[in-house]
């Protein structure tokens, strides 16, 4: 492969992986971290008298805005009234009108959980009977759309920045001092500080529209800002912009005052700036851990420290390895970064991992709690791809140590060798250049000298013709003063590009730094696709979370009788026919309860538990969704009280409506009902 493809095959080939992080960081709207666990009403219940208020409960605590909790009746109307109020530890009610008619009524809600990030749904019950609707049950969507695109986006790229930051500065100060006056290392950890203030500063922007409305024209909202601004994120957001300042004073003595100075003040100045530069990345880190999922569910007060020790082993470790590439292709041929700056950094990445890997297993219990999340979840599956790419790069990084080993200091010494002969004509240094190089690294690579030498050689011929015609000495003609500054700036173009050959051909002249290059990128490439996917993983619901939440649901199922485990379905309803000695229980036992035929039992009771002799029950199904029924069943008598009917036929799948007519005396009756999922 030539000089001229390599580069940009390897353009193309990090472009492409950070594309695909782009795309995994946009792969749709943000999980619930909140999930909702109760409700009462519950969800598909149908009540016999109106509530005064609804209650949700959820696994963790919210944050409610004035219309957080929204109660609509059929018509769309909102029916309730107040401000919705935290009743008891993760309990939050709204109240609603007296009198409600009956019908289907929906209920939405709107939240923000603990770790920040929006929860939204909605469900119905019904009073009385159920009734058609104009609502939609779907509920509103949250964290998706351009605004949750941009947020998640902003999120990928203030977790880039802060690994570029900090991990820069942390290889410059513990691995490679005289790195702090090489350009590009120094453009790279300002990028990174510019790139985690401007996605912090959107973030603070997009909040508001990401956990309410979703609409692009309510980000440069004032009030919405000021309204973030006293939430939990929002002051984690201000405390970071804070400390970037405090960062950006770091970053100006490192690489302003800390190149000039003597080694005895290198010394004391080193000491100064890694405790102080380790207080800042320590509080940038504590920046997420304060507001996002440490903060909230299991033991946070030990949860916090070790997130925070969490993301300062990655920015060390993906943060030096990026520094490191980059002094690998980037840094000048007379300041190269030496083995021993490459040795101290794989100590320091052997103990970022070990910190790494133990912080990670207590991430993954607190937040799995059990085997089976591992594959059960969205969040335990994203967890084993993270994982897998973590061992992939631990694997490359080995790779990349046995090339460390093997990794000559040589260019150093070929560098002096150049600039010794600097003063040497033209054509010397052309005959020379590739043989020392290949002397001050002991390699014959004959075919990559000749090549290296010829582009040099027509180089060099064409800088010098330019330099002749530029002094006037060819014909014994003097230049125009128009045309001299225009062949000045030619000859420093091509002397420009005869040193960066030079420089590059001394770079290149190790074959051991090639392959720990290759090595390298391999390392940055996979590093790409790693803080996509944990960035993802940031914004999915944990493993334990969910799992209560259907275990909670699956409780609730039961306790509403729409299913046993048996598959049969038990509901029970409470009548009252208004009369003397109206009141009691009607039971009704559906089994199988699938599609086809089906053994009902009928089981009435007096409210102390007693068989109720009543003089006629009737029983009728119905599955509005697909306009079937009501569809009647008449049971027979067995004993008091129990009544059954067998053979009973039910043509389709679905959320049927059992209805349910008492009659206890002869003017005195009450239809009750509940709905059932049955098939």
């Amino acid at each position: 492969m030539t000089p001229t493809i390599a580069p940009r095959v390897r353009t193309l080939v990090l472009l492409f992986l950070a594309v695909i992080g782009a795309s995994l960081v946009a792969a749709g709207p943000a999980s619930a971290h909140a999930a909702l666990t109760g409700s009462n009403p519950a969800q598909g219940v149908v009540v016999d008298k109106a509530p005064t208020q609804i209650s949700l409960t959820f696994s963790e605590q919210v944050a409610l805005s004035d219309d957080a909790l929204r109660v609509l009746d059929p018509k769309g109307k909102r029916v309730d009234t107040g401000k919705p109020a935290n009743t008891s530890g993760t309990t939050y009610a709204v109240g609603l009108h007296s009198g409600l008619p009956d019908g289907t009524y929906t209920v939405t809600y709107q939240v923000v959980s603990a770790d920040s990030h929006p929860v939204a749904g909605a469900y119905t019950f019904s009073v009385g009977a159920p009734s058609r609707t104009a609502v939609s049950a779907d509920g509103p969507t949250v964290g998706g759309g351009v605004v949750g695109w941009l947020y998640g986006f902003g999120r990928y790229l203030s977790y880039a920045g802060f690994i570029v930051l900090t991990g820069g500065a942390a290889f410059v100060l513990a691995c490679w001092q005289r790195g702090a006056g090489v350009r590009a290392v120094q453009r790279l950890v300002v990028s990174g500080w510019i790139t985690l203030t401007a996605a912090t500063l959107a973030l603070l922007l997009l909040r508001g529209s990401y956990t309410g409305s979703g609409k692009v024209g309510d980000i440069f909202d004032l009030n919405l800002l000021g309204t973030v601004l006293q939430t939990k994120t929002g002051a984690a957001l201000v405390s970071r912009l804070l400390l970037l300042a405090a960062a950006a004073l770091f970053i100006a003595v490192l690489f302003g005052a800390y190149d000039k100075r003597e080694d005895d003040e290198k010394r004391d100045l080193t000491f100064g700036l890694a405790i102080g530069g380790t207080v800042v990345a320590a509080g940038l880190a504590a920046s997420w851990a304060m507001a996002e999922h440490a903060s909230t569910g299991l033991q946070p007060g030990i949860a916090m420290p070790v997130d925070v020790v969490h993301l300062l082993a990655v920015a060390t470790w993906l943060g030096g390895l990026a520094t490191l590439l980059v002094a690998l292709y980037r840094a000048p041929a007379h300041k190269p970064v030496d083995s021993g700056a490459v040795r101290r950094f794989s100590a320091v990445a052997f103990g970022s991992v070990l910190a790494l890997v133990a912080t990670g297993v207590y991430q993954s219990w607190r937040q799995l709690g059990s085997w089976s999340a591992f594959t059960d979840t969205a969040y335990g599956r994203l967890l084993l791809v993270k994982i897998g790419l973590v061992a992939l790069l631990v694997g490359i990084a080995w790779l990349s140590r046995r090339w460390t080993a093997r990794l000559s200091d040589g260019v150093a010494a070929g560098i002096e060798i150049e600039a010794g002969k600097a003063k040497e004509p033209a054509g010397a240094r052309k005959s020379s250049g590739s043989t020392a190089a290949v002397a001050s690294t002991g390699t014959t690579d004959a075919t990559a000298a000749a090549a290296t030498g010829t582009v040099e050689t027509t180089t060099a011929a064409t800088a010098g013709t330019a330099a002749a015609e530029s002094v006037g000495t060819v014909d014994g003609a003097e230049p125009s003063a128009a045309g001299a500054p225009e062949r000045a700036a030619q000859l420093a173009r091509q002397r420009a590009a005869v040193e960066t050959a030079r420089q590059k051909r001394l770079r290149d002249a190790d074959p051991e730094r090639h392959g720990l290059r290759r090595s390298v990128l391999a390392e940055a490439g996979v590093a790409v696709v790693l803080l996509a996917v944990t960035t993802v993983l940031t914004q999915t619901e944990p493993g334990r979370t969910e799992q209560d939440a259907k275990a909670a649901t699956g409780s609730s199922s039961s306790a509403s009788s729409d299913s046993s485990a048996s598959g049969a379905v038990t509901l029970d309803m409470p009548f009252d026919t208004g009369g003397k000695d109206g009141k009691g229980v009607v039971t009704v036992d559906l089994d199988p309860a699938r599609v086809g035929a089906n053994e009902m039992h009928v089981y009435v009771e007096r409210p102390n538990g007693r068989g109720f002799d009543v003089p006629e029950v009737k029983v009728a199904f119905t599955l509005a969704a697909k306009s079937i029924g009501p569809l009647p069943v008449v049971p027979d008598r067995i004993t008091t009280g129990h009544w059954a009917a067998s053979g009973v036929q039910l043509p389709m799948a679905g959320d049927w409506k059992i209805a349910v007519t008492v009659r206890t005396s002869d003017v005195d009756q009450v239809t009750v009902s509940k709905n059932a999922q049955i098939g």
